[in-house]
């Protein structure tokens, strides 16, 4: 162990220092989120039930866009190393066209989604809250695109706290918003579930405006600034940022998508089994927003090393990364043990969500490992740039393995939602073994 911790200290603090900020950034998100199916939920099942399904479906849209951002940070944390401050507000500014494109195609898309919403299975009572709801989240799309394209400018040059701030804040503004306009506090109008929707859409287009503010006025940053302005849309520089953006977009499409496809599935079985599951998956993004906090680091200092051809510097960082994910996988599997029980409770009010819930647990904490592990070695492969194999071991795990075996779990086995949540486990697993063995033969000359 004292071997084991002389080679990778420095790597250790490393990612600690890059990666706490955005944990930190991850975990106000979780909160927000708890806030808002806590509130939803207390104000009714069928608000909570119609959120799980528009919040679920919504996943794949917003990891798309999200996704697709993430194709900057290899590129500027290259430059950077590289000190090219100049090339990094060129790169910035041509990726920032291609993931407006994009959030608008997606916006679209899912605005094409919306007019068959009525088709998809759902109990017909929630349309009159899930339609309006739908339209909010569509309305913010655009903004999460343009918030995490500067993020990742911010990330790739290693200042991780100015987003993590951003989001803590914005994260405030919207937990308040939720307890004005959910509630009807304050002399404001009693909305319920469109008034969460509202206090999240506020939220989202605050982040872009303050972000963009800093990067355009703060001194620091004048260097960037520059490059950003002068440079012009150049077709190289779009198709290399196109290269490392796709895949990863498609990953977090796809990967989301399964666990919209579950919601979906969820829904067949009725309004108790989608709340129940929401209540589930919300707590579980405790654990993903966690791992995705160092995965994000990971991906940064593979980033750096790669910038400066260091194979064995880009897997030194993502082993200690792996490390660190081991623990922090083990440290959640024991939290969802001893307290999910309490955070049910804290969600909903509901006996009968309540009592399916509680069943729910065990798969939950089965899947914890494999997601940690699949999520290190991901973002070390985006930190690569080689970053194609990704589309097909995500469309493998996710989809060819991944959507049957909810199915078959939940309705030929009988197992139900049980069944639902125990498939993730196996999509998870085989994309774990893949992305590490991406990884290892992409860097394999430094062994």
């Amino acid at each position: 162990m004292n071997g084991i911790w002389q080679k990778y200290k420095a790597n250790y603090a490393a990612i600690a220092r890059l990666g706490l900020p955005i944990l930190v950034g991850q975990l106000g998100m979780i909160v927000v989120g708890f806030a808002d199916n806590i509130m939803v939920g207390r104000y009714s099942t069928e608000a909570l039930a119609s959120a799980s399904f528009v919040n679920n479906l919504f996943n794949v849209a917003i990891f798309g866009c999200v996704g697709f951002t993430y194709g900057l940070t290899p590129l500027i944390g290259a430059l950077f190393s590289q000190n090219r401050h100049g090339t990094i507000g060129e790169t910035l500014r041509n990726g920032l066209l291609l993931n407006v494109l994009f959030s608008l195609v997606v916006t679209a898309v899912m605005g094409v989604l919306y007019l068959n919403v009525e088709r998809m299975g759902q109990p017909a009572e929630l349309m009159p809250l899930i339609k309006p709801y739908f339209l909010l989240y569509l309305s913010g799309l655009l903004p999460i695109s343009l918030f995490n394209a500067f993020a990742q400018w911010s990330y790739g040059i290693k200042l991780t706290q100015m987003p993590m701030w951003i989001v803590l804040s914005a994260n405030m503004l919207n937990i308040a918003g939720n307890w004005l306009l959910i509630y009807g506090n304050c002399g404001c109008p009693e909305l319920g579930l469109t008034g969460a929707g509202i206090s999240t859409l506020t939220a989202r287009w605050v982040c872009p405006a303050v972000i963009m503010f800093l990067f355009f006025r703060m001194r620091r940053f004048r260097s960037y600034r520059a490059g950003f302005v002068s440079s012009r849309i150049s077709l190289t520089k779009l198709a290399q940022v196109n290269r490392t953006s796709w895949p990863v977009a498609i990953q977090s499409v796809l990967e989301s998508g399964s666990f919209t496809v579950a919601a979906v599935m969820a829904g067949w079985i009725g309004k108790i089994s989608l709340a129940a599951f929401q209540v589930i998956v919300i707590t579980g993004m405790l654990g993903f927003c966690i791992y995705y906090g160092v995965g994000s680091a990971v991906a940064i200092m593979v980033s750096n090393a790669a910038g400066l051809s260091d194979r064995r510097g880009m897997r030194r960082a993502a082993f200690a990364g792996y490390h660190i994910m081991l623990a922090l996988a083990l440290l959640s599997s024991f939290t969802f043990i001893l307290f999910e029980a309490d955070l049910i409770h804290v969600f909903t009010r509901d006996p009968e969500v309540i009592s399916l819930a509680l069943t729910l647990i065990f798969p939950l904490v089965l899947y914890q490992l494999a997601d940690a592990t699949q999520i290190n070695f991901a973002n070390a492969l985006r930190g690569t740039s080689h970053v194609m194999p990704m589309i097909w071991i995500a469309a493998v795990s996710y989809v060819v393995v991944g959507i049957p075996s909810t199915w078959l779990l939940a309705f030929p086995a009988g197992l139900g939602t049980y069944g639902i949540i125990l498939s993730f486990a196996c999509s998870l697993v085989l994309a774990a073994v893949l992305f590490l063995y991406y990884f290892i033969k992409t860097t394999r000359s430094a062994s």
